[in-house]
């Protein structure tokens, strides 16, 4: 396991370091200022920085250069994804379009889709979401009704999609249609790439206990879709979803290891000043949570060691999500004992106390989450016990 940088990637950190510096705006940092704006307006602050960034040569570490990308390292993508916990810089505007639907149409897309998709997805012109889940299919991607006939050269798409990420801010919807009526299973689906500002496509915000509306549903009646805005091959969709989930299988869990260490010592620092720092029971629990997180970090560079020498990690990323989402969760499960009723305060004054909980409170009902998107950790157990562990069924 190899444990450092190359002279280039720190470097590369210190000029990323130096931009993101000069380009977070103190206001930024403080406690609660990011869940006190309406929903538009921090998504609107958000896409004008990270169109900044872009601009700024910060995008797309790993992308290579003809595609706009800096053709960088995957220790050059692991310190950008540390760096930017670090400066507690603003969460991404785009991250399915960026993670998965970029690095798929680099693959497979025709020349006509990587010009149309990968310049302005990168610059935050255009708002991708994924249509995958539906409402009768919950983790059976397989099991999707809805469906796209042919007619002349567009499919007519008629359906429902259901907890889409940025569903109101999102011009694009790369989804899962079948295509080939009565088609078994994983045949028959192709990949559609669907303008979701035409006629024939409605979204509906879905309100999380938060209050905010990251989701939505999304109603296609009679929406028309050019045969050439198919992604891969018409009725072979399985393969190209299966190529696209695969992008994700390079994360290492740098970033979520120094975002979720950052956390513990702020539930330590509000344990510390209720008193409660002493208690036995508590320093028993954090302990145990700590010692996770050091497992998750020496994982993460196992993981990122790995991918620097080629290895293909494959189902090893189920391993992964398992190991930090069980974390997250266990790390708020602790938070919300810390502070019993209270948790469920943004803000807690107790004498001369006042402690602003916004962020944590925000944090701590999304980490109840965390273990069902991406995978449910029974899925994940399931995976990494059948192709890691090669375990019989």
């Amino acid at each position: 396991m190899d444990l450092s940088y190359t002279a280039a990637e720190e470097e590369f950190r210190s000029e990323l370091r130096a931009w993101l510096q000069a380009n977070i705006p103190d206001e930024w940092v403080r406690p609660g200022f990011w869940e006190a704006l309406p929903d538009d307006e921090s998504f609107q602050l958000r896409r004008d920085w990270e169109r900044d960034k872009a601009m700024a040569g910060f995008a797309g570490i790993q992308w290579p250069t003809e595609f706009g990308g800096r053709g960088g390292t995957p220790g050059m993508k692991a310190i950008y994804d540390v760096e930017m916990v670090r400066a507690r810089a603003p969460q991404t505007v785009n991250p399915l379009g960026l993670a998965f639907l970029a690095p798929t149409v680099m693959a497979i897309g025709t020349d006509a889709q990587r010009k149309e998709i990968i310049g302005p997805l990168l610059r935050n012109e255009v708002i991708w979401c994924q249509g995958f889940s539906e409402p009768g299919a919950g983790s059976d991607l397989a099991a999707l009704a809805t469906r796209g006939v042919r007619d002349g050269d567009d499919f007519v798409v008629n359906g429902q999609k259901v907890w889409t990420t940025n569903a109101m801010h999102g011009d694009k919807v790369f989804t899962m249609v079948r295509t080939e009526p009565d088609s078994a299973r994983h045949r028959g689906i192709s990949m559609l790439l669907i303008d979701m500002h035409q006629p024939g496509v409605e979204a509906r915000p879905l309100k999380q206990m938060s209050g905010a509306s990251e989701f939505g549903e999304v109603f296609f009646t009679d929406a028309r879709v050019p045969a050439t805005d198919v992604l891969g091959e018409i009725g072979d969709g399985w393969r190209t979803a299966m190529l696209l989930l695969s992008f994700e299988r390079g994360a290492s869990g740098m970033a979520q290891y120094t975002e979720f260490r950052r956390q513990y010592d702020e539930v330590v620092e509000v344990a510390t000043r209720l008193g409660k720092d002493r208690d036995p029971v508590l320093r028993a629990k954090l302990a145990r949570v700590l010692t996770d997180l050091e497992c998750l970090r020496l994982h993460a560079w196992h993981v990122l060691t790995q991918v620097e020498q080629g290895s293909d990690l494959g189902f090893e990323a189920s391993m992964t999500k398992l190991m930090w989402s069980e974390t997250s969760q266990d790390l708020w499960e602790v938070y919300d004992e810390l502070l019993g009723e209270d948790a469920t305060l943004d803000r807690l004054r107790l004498d001369d106390l006042d402690l602003d909980l916004r962020p944590l409170h925000a944090q701590a009902m999304w980490s109840r989450s965390v273990t069902i998107w991406g995978g449910s950790s029974q899925v994940q157990r399931n995976v990494t016990a059948e192709r890691v562990l090669g375990l019989p069924r």
